[in-house]
């Protein structure tokens, strides 16, 4: 192999390679060096010679350049024989041109064949630059060249001289090699350390995935450990708020609810934020009446701005469509922040929700959801900050209207997801206008008919039998005291194992389970009651679900319950869901499936 020369075979393969890639780049250079030396012949020579020489030179040249092609594909395994037999022969071609000029007898003949002869030699060296060995043989034409010359000369007073001119051009050969490859390995260095470094940011980015992925797992824990308490709480205040209290009591108790319904909002923003800066905020796109969506929204915020003595209006305007695709809990999560603000911080005025439709296409349309106040208004050189995470306009604002500063965030964020953006127009001292604008696919544009849903209660007077798996003793408590008042029978389970046997000996109307447990947690006791056969395999289940992610509530799903409740638990949904029971699992499962979005925006 001529590759072995005392490197590793993957040295001379890589720098074979390095090589053959260089050939390639400037291949076509050849045909005008070509053309520079039969110009040179052409001035010495008979034209019919040169003539010669330049089309038998540019031939072996074209010959040349298909065998690198061809072999540019297997030339990381190594030179093998093909190449240096045809770079050696096409530059023997090329050595006839010293060879000619040499003994041309023109006047300027043998200076140019010694231009020809150092030439030849810094073409093969400079494209063979990392394969000295392999230079030394495809060179060797112009090295017979030499000997050829010398061979003439020998005898005359010329030879000495010539003798003497050859170490001043191996010297600069030398040279040139020299500092190609102390060039080369100095790349190689730099190589080797980039690629060191690019190993380093890649153990840095699993790293940080890893993290992310305990952090995302920690959220989830941290979420149940916060909304199990907080459900005691709110709970115990809700069932104390049906009990007999006196005007102080109701005030203090009032107090209990509005700071742990804070809190979950704190809590929810929070988990949000997270979510979004994780990428695992989750979509669930559907069709939404527009009409709906408005009352929806309008609503529980024009009472608020009523008992604050501010005047609240709303229209709509505009080509709006009656039914469009979207995600109603992320658009009415957008809209309640800015209506919430703009109550929030108006002391007096008026708050205008204004709802303004331009169609796109006959499949699109543009909706501007806005929100003006008559409140302080926002300095300019505030208003970019307001959009920054846990940033509120001054520290005064945060200790007279509390909250994290998040809502504005999460909500251009959200905003930003579904393609949209929200704008700001404020004026200091007059108020401002909060502008959320987002495309969204039209599925009926004309406004039919709004029909009312049916809002009439079942009447189902029949005690139910519901067993209660919690293995919080607060949260049991609760849950049974609340069964209890509404007149249904109830059996508790600690864990998931309890439940399963006692559902294996007992039929119920109701199972309300808990996620996570010891022993045997919520969602593996409900696969196990599925499987099971027995009485209780088509028992409607309700999952509580105490965290915020909606993965893990679709986890809930899949494993065979019917709903989720998040904790705290809404005993005005659970009331629901038990009305609907006496119909079986699908029509807990069609309620759950209209409500989801009303429960999870409220």
């Amino acid at each position: 192999m001529v590759d072995s020369d005392g490197h590793g075979v993957d040295q001379a393969a890589g720098g074979a390679a390095a090589s053959l890639r260089a050939i390639l780049q400037t291949q076509y250079l050849r045909y005008l060096i070509i053309g520079a030396w039969a110009l040179g012949l052409f001035a010495i020579l008979d034209p019919l010679l040169a003539g010669a020489w330049f089309v038998g030179t540019v031939g072996a040249g074209a010959v040349r350049g298909e065998v690198e092609r061809r072999i540019s594909d297997r030339v990381g395994e190594g030179w093998g024989m093909v190449f240096p037999a045809v770079a050696t022969a096409t530059t023997a071609v090329w050595a006839i041109a010293p060879l000619l000029a040499w003994f041309s007898g023109a006047g300027f003949g043998q200076p140019m064949a010694m231009m020809y002869v150092v030439s030849g030699y810094v073409l093969v060296f400079s494209q063979l630059r990392s394969s000295p060995r392999q230079a030394l043989v495809i060179s060797s034409p112009y090295g017979v060249v030499a000997l050829i010359i010398a061979a003439s000369l020998f005898g005359t007073d010329a030879f000495l001289p010539f003798l003497a001119a050859i170490p001043f051009a191996a010297s600069g050969l030398f040279v040139l090699v020299m500092m190609t490859m102390l060039r080369e390995e100095r790349i190689r260095d730099f190589q080797g350390h980039q690629a060191h470094l690019i190993e380093e940011l890649e153990q840095a980015r699993d790293k940080a995935n890893a993290a992310n992925d305990a952090k995302s797992n920690f959220l989830g824990v941290i979420s149940h450990e916060l909304r199990t308490p907080m459900n005691g709480v709110l709970g115990a205040a809700q069932l104390l708020g049906a009990t007999r209290l006196e005007d102080t009591q109701r005030e203090y108790l009032t107090i209990i609810r509005n700071s742990g319904d804070n809190l979950l909002s704190l809590l929810n923003d929070i988990l949000d934020m997270t979510k979004i800066e994780a990428g695992k905020m989750t979509f669930d796109v559907v069709d939404i009446s527009v009409d709906d969506l408005h009352r929806r929204v309008v609503g529980p915020f024009q009472a608020q701005a009523e008992a604050k003595g501010l005047d609240f209006e709303s229209h709509l305007e505009g080509d709006l469509p009656s039914v469009v695709r979207g995600d109603p809990l992320r658009v009415c999560q957008v809209i309640h922040n800015l209506l919430s603000n703009a109550v929030k911080f108006t002391d007096a005025g008026v708050v205008v929700y204004r709802v303004k439709g331009e169609r796109v296409t006959d499949q699109r349309v543009r909706i501007e959801f806005s929100v003006t106040d008559s409140g302080a208004g926002i300095a300019p050189e505030d208003v970019q900050r307001l959009f920054q995470p846990f940033t509120q306009v001054d520290a005064s604002s945060t200790r007279r209207f509390g909250g994290t500063g998040l809502g504005l965030t999460i909500s251009r964020r959200l905003a930003n997801i579904m393609g949209g953006d929200i704008t700001i127009n404020s004026e200091l001292g007059k108020g401002s206008t909060f502008a959320f604008t987002v495309e969204a696919e039209v599925v009926e544009w004309q406004r039919g008919v709004v029909e009312e849903a049916a809002s009439e209660e079942i009447e189902d007077a029949r005690s139910l039998s519901v067993l209660v798996v919690e293995d919080h003793p607060v949260n049991r408590m609760i849950l049974e005291a609340w069964m209890s008042s509404a007149g249904h029978a109830s059996t508790s389970a600690e864990n998931g194992q309890i439940a399963v046997d006692v559902a294996a000996g007992q039929a119920f109307d109701l199972i309300v389970m808990d996620v996570n447990m010891p022993v045997m947690d919520g969602l593996s006791a409900t696969r196990a009651i599925r499987a099971g056969g027995g009485a209780n395999a088509e028992t409607p289940v309700v999952v509580l679900s105490a965290s915020a992610r909606a993965e893990d509530h679709q986890a809930g799903l899949d494993a065979g319950a019917d709903a989720y409740l998040n904790k705290p638990i809404d005993f005005a949904a659970l009331a629901r869901v038990m009305a609907a029971v006496g119909q079986g699992r699908e029509a807990v499962q069609t309620l759950f499936e209209v409500t989801r979005t009303d429960r999870a925006a409220a």
